[in-house]
């Protein structure tokens, strides 16, 4: 996704932008991206009279809360909308500052279904695993380290984990977002405007920095009110150590090449050979 770019064009021009972190692992663990959609992923066991059942379901790191409650339903089975309607009997352990939102602290992990699974007790699973997690040492202690509260680290790993194209990238995206942070700078995370979409897309345009939302981050300083998806442990560990770096930009000018910078006239540089490639690219989709 390329993130902080220059200022844009008033035409509403629409580039194209990379598969997200989340996009890469839905295709690995089901073999299909289905955007804005979950796709339950079980592990299947067959019984005495030869039907399958699930005995465990898989909840990839980047997944936001819709697509973990779509992936409940199909894997128990349930009518759509009965997990995230379970919610409000759940009784989940989040944060205050989540408001009941738990929007982050579905840990992605394997969770057994075991005898009589419900959507509580798979929720409750998650939350408590990101609670243990998250809570104590050395999360904790990182957290206070950067001057951050839990949540907000969280809320950061939620960012690196939807923008960062790999893993080693993610120590110097979550600086971006730190120095971005310092310097009153806003974020322009191309992830959280998806986010406040609801969708999962390869497209942003210039209409869509305009939406009036606080998880705009073109027009709205600061972090965005709660996380954006449910990070993993490597983007947790880069939101509370940032590799050392004065880097404000950056742009995945290729897969595998991701250019961080301080300088804005080299960023725009970057930008321009990422926008060689996309055109170079669709002519000869084209062509074919």
């Amino acid at each position: 996704m390329q993130t902080n770019t220059p200022r844009r064009s008033t035409r509403g021009t629409r580039r194209t932008i990379r598969l997200t972190r989340r996009g890469r692992i839905a295709l690995i663990v089901t073999g299909a991206v289905v955007a804005g959609t979950a796709v339950a992923v079980p592990l299947l066991t067959t019984d005495d009279e030869g039907e399958s059942r699930p005995t465990s379901l898989v909840i990839p790191e980047g997944w936001r809360a819709t697509q973990v409650y779509e992936a409940v339903d199909k894997t128990l089975a349930l009518p759509p909308g009965t997990t995230k309607k379970s919610l409000a009997k759940a009784n989940l352990k989040l944060p205050n500052d989540a408001e009941g939102n738990p929007e982050g602290y579905l840990f992605p992990a394997t969770y057994p279904l075991g005898e009589n699974p419900t959507p509580e007790k798979l929720l409750t699973a998650m939350v408590d695993t990101a609670n243990k997690k998250f809570t104590g040492a050395p999360v904790a202690a990182g957290a206070q380290r950067n001057a951050l509260n839990v949540y907000q680290a969280v809320t950061i790993a939620s960012i690196v984990q939807a923008e960062a194209d790999a893993k080693e990238d993610m120590g110097k995206l979550a600086r971006v977002v730190f120095n971005r942070l310092e310097r009153g700078m806003p974020l322009q995370m191309d992830s959280t405007i998806n986010y406040a979409l609801g969708r999962s897309t390869l497209e942003t345009t210039t209409k869509d920095t305009k939406i009036d939302s606080p998880y705009n981050s073109y027009q709205r300083m600061g972090l965005p009110p709660t996380p954006i998806d449910n990070p993993g442990d490597e983007a947790m560990s880069a939101a509370i150590n940032p590799t050392p770096g004065d880097w404000l930009y950056f742009v995945t000018v290729k897969p595998g090449d991701t250019r961080f910078t301080a300088d804005y006239a080299e960023h725009q540089r970057n930008v321009a050979e990422f926008n060689r490639i996309q055109e170079s690219a669709s002519k000869e989709a084209q062509a074919k």
